[in-house]
């Protein structure tokens, strides 16, 4: 199994040149396979039940309900890659967690196949995921405290979530080296088919910390009443 010591040693670089981008390729990888993903779903949800997701209330919903703990009332307003740059930016992540927060997501749904990843679930699946991913491989990572705020969540919300995500996953969080590199090279392929040769950061990067600044969660708020900030 892929332990924290391994990763490092394996993958860890020396700090980027300055002509080097320090924007991981995986950033726009992702964002461009978990986007196709999401248009499809969203197709989906209309063809099955005459409404977009963002027209279904979490009453009246009828799909991804093994994943409606992560639905929002709508999609909130900010870009998947946005959200992404916002994550790597702020959490100082490296580009391995974000390799790695795929395979968790990409569990749930073979785990519980009647659930789709959908415009109204994506952000919140990507902000536990990646959180849980750096708990597991960086050996400093913030709190969720820290996470909510990028995420645009509150603390109280992302701890729910947290468990969630590790309660249908049964607690198997552990990703081996195999897998890893399994999940890149897929990832790699799904670029190739789209005319664009890129490949997935095997490394882990210390990335610098800005200030962070808030974000609205208004179009990110759950059904639920919102809970304070712990």
């Amino acid at each position: 199994m892929l332990t924290i010591s391994e990763l490092n040693h394996h993958n860890r670089r020396p700090e980027p040149s300055g002509d080097e981008s320090t924007t991981p390729r995986v950033l726009a990888i992702l964002s461009h396979v978990l986007e196709k993903l999401v248009a499809r779903n969203d197709q989906l949800v209309v063809g099955l039940t005459g409404h977009h997701p963002d027209g279904l209330s979490s009453g009246k919903a009828q799909l991804g309900k093994s994943l409606k703990a992560f639905h929002g009332v709508r999609a909130p307003s900010i870009s998947i890659p946005k959200y992404l740059e916002r994550i790597y930016k702020y959490t100082s992540c490296s580009p391995s967690c974000l390799v790695v927060g795929y395979v968790y997501i990409d569990r749930l749904v073979h785990r519980h196949p009647d659930s789709l990843v959908v415009s109204l679930n994506v952000h919140r699946l990507l902000v536990t995921s990646v959180m849980v991913a750096c708990k597991m491989l960086d050996d400093v990572h913030y709190n969720n405290a820290c996470y909510a705020r990028v995420g645009g969540v509150t603390n109280a919300e992302l701890n729910r979530l947290e468990l969630e995500l590790l309660f249908r996953l049964d607690f198997e969080v552990t990703v081996s080296s195999r897998v890893f590199e399994t999940y890149c090279l897929l990832l790699e392929k799904e670029m190739t088919c789209n005319d664009a040769d890129q490949k997935v950061e095997r490394s882990i990067l210390a990335n610098s910390v800005d200030e962070v600044t808030e974000i609205s969660v208004e179009d990110m708020q759950s059904s639920s009443p919102p809970q304070a900030m712990d």
